[in-house]
């Protein structure tokens, strides 16, 4: 499950059908480098020993954009149409935010990958006009890290760790979502590698390499 999640998020180890593959018919796999003797890493479906490792990876992607739709109608079944149309278009959304409704009003964010970006703001903007909305707007300045980890489901606070690492580095982050074994935050670009180094020593993973 770790292995799979970080495959998804741009870990440029393994390739994520390729870890699916092996999930479903229980198939260990052996990650060597080429380069060296060295023993490298066993990938399996052995769990339980990994219970005791909160995080066991950090991840950053830097090509995704977020894009805005401003004043959209507070109404039922907004948010429904405008992320059909998406789906129609075969644009894969990642994360979503939806602001507190202001005067009867609210705010939608998601992420999409850029290089679905032109088809994302043609069926965005298409949305916005159909509905009422206001300006459809976008930012490429964007990154999400992410941590994953099974040890997740048995720890309490580590959310709070990842957040309060970033927050000592001024680190601001813009959108959250959380699975079981992944907590992943979108920030600025900019702050990329930093929040990735700070969160590596916050749960001890730089010991580990």
């Amino acid at each position: 499950d770790e292995m799979l999640e970080m495959a998804s998020l741009g870990a440029q180890v393994m390739q994520a059908r390729s870890i699916f593959v092996a999930k479903r018919f229980r198939v260990p796999i052996h990650v060597r480098s080429s380069f060296s003797s060295k023993e490298g890493t066993m990938i399996t479906d052995l769990a339980k020993a990994m219970e005791d490792i909160v995080v066991s990876g950090v991840t950053v992607q830097k090509d995704e954009a977020k894009v805005t739709m401003r004043d959209v109608p507070d109404k039922p079944g907004m948010a429904a149409r405008l992320f059909r149309e998406l789906a129609v278009a075969e644009t894969n959304v990642d994360m979503i935010v939806q602001n507190v409704s202001r005067e009867g009003a609210t705010d939608v964010s998601f992420t999409v990958l850029k290089s679905d970006l032109p088809t994302t703001l043609k069926v965005t903007r298409q949305v916005a006009q159909r509905i009422g909305a206001g300006a459809v707007t976008t930012d490429e300045g964007i990154a999400k890290v992410s941590i994953v980890g099974i040890g997740m489901r048995s720890h309490s606070g580590v959310a709070a760790k990842m957040f309060e690492a970033m927050a000592e580095e001024r680190i601001n982050i813009e959108m959250i979502s959380t699975s079981e074994i992944k907590i992943s935050c979108v920030i600025r670009k900019i702050n990329a590698e930093r929040a990735m180094r700070v969160i590596h020593q916050a749960f001890g993973l730089h010991k580990r390499t």
